[in-house]
């Protein structure tokens, strides 16, 4: 397994290489001057040369590329053109609180979509399968920003149950959550049911019944084991895009994780922050895709890691 591990890694140093070629070339060659946003309009062009001197601004493109690539190797992801603070310590303040927010809209998914679906496969047909069905076409269907701003709407203006944005306790955390959870919750209904559709139809769950097992014992110890694997790929995959895209969520709740620092960063032409966390962003994905593979072979044994 530690080959396979590091074999994987070894094999994301051109994909990480590529994004921090590729981001790179996109933002500088972009048009627009980060030092004319910095400053503002009434600054004058001695203070807008020394400026572009400090920050490297005023070298060849290729000396620019080589000066921030050597700073990635250090470790330094450089400094913000607007707080002028390390973007590495922004990052570290910030991706906590996003991880917080993916890590339970994701358990919130898991523990709905996977009940939904085990429910729905048991009587396919039956008022649960139609109703969960509806449920899933209805959650697929929605945006997440329309989610939130529904949310925001009922249980924060009309109710008055919870606040409608912001950062704290428990209370601040649920309809953020929800709101990003509300498509997978659907997604992985549907794929849960199929696949337990597939599985129960099975000769060793009709040996399992055959033997006397409980139908829960048949369900939770031999049927919903082997039909894991397609649902730890949509849990895989949604996991990573929480991780690293919960803008519009982290946007409507005002939620102060990274998703807020790279819009934030966008709209202020900051190109060593935008950068830096496309970077980050990029290692956090490859992360996440390393574990669901893990995770392949330890719900099913006859998945080999070679």
């Amino acid at each position: 397994m530690i080959a396979f591990i590091v074999r994987r890694l070894m094999l994301s140093i051109p994909t990480l290489i590529g994004v921090m070629v590729v981001v790179f070339l996109l933002l500088y060659v972009a048009p627009g001057d980060p030092v004319q946003d910095m400053v503002g309009e009434r600054a004058d062009a001695e203070t807008i040369a020394r400026l572009r001197k400090e920050l490297h601004l005023d070298e060849p493109l290729p000396k620019q590329f080589v000066l921030y690539a050597g700073g990635v190797l250090r470790g330094d992801l450089g400094n913000s053109y607007i707080t002028q603070r390390p973007i590495i310590r922004d990052i570290r303040e910030r991706f906590p609180k996003t991880l917080l927010l993916a890590g339970s809209a994701m358990l919130l998914a898991s523990v709905l979509g996977i009940t939904i679906g085990v429910f729905s496969a048991r009587n396919p047909g039956g008022w649960f399968d139609r109703l969960g069905l509806g449920l899933a076409y209805l959650g697929i269907s929605f945006p997440v920003y329309w989610v939130g701003l529904i949310l925001i709407l009922v249980f924060a203006v009309t109710l008055k149950w919870l606040p409608p944005s912001g950062y704290g306790g428990v209370k601040y955390l649920i309809l953020p959550a929800f709101a990003l959870g509300s498509r997978s919750i659907a997604f992985l209904a549907r794929v849960t049911r199929s696949s337990m559709l597939e599985v129960l139809g099975g000769d060793f769950v009709r040996t399992a019944r055959a033997k006397g097992l409980r139908e829960r014992a048949v369900i939770g110890r031999h049927a919903l084991r082997n039909a894991l694997i397609p649902i730890i790929t949509v849990l895989g995959l949604d996991f990573g895009y929480y991780l690293t895209g919960s803008i519009l969520t982290e946007t409507i709740f005002s939620w102060p994780g990274i998703g807020r620092y790279v819009v934030n960063a966008i709209a202020r032409r900051d190109l060593p922050a935008i950068n830096g966390s496309v970077l980050f962003l990029s290692v956090v994905f490859v992360l996440v895709n390393l574990i669901t593979d893990l995770a392949y072979a330890k719900a099913d044994p006859r998945v080999a890691y070679s």
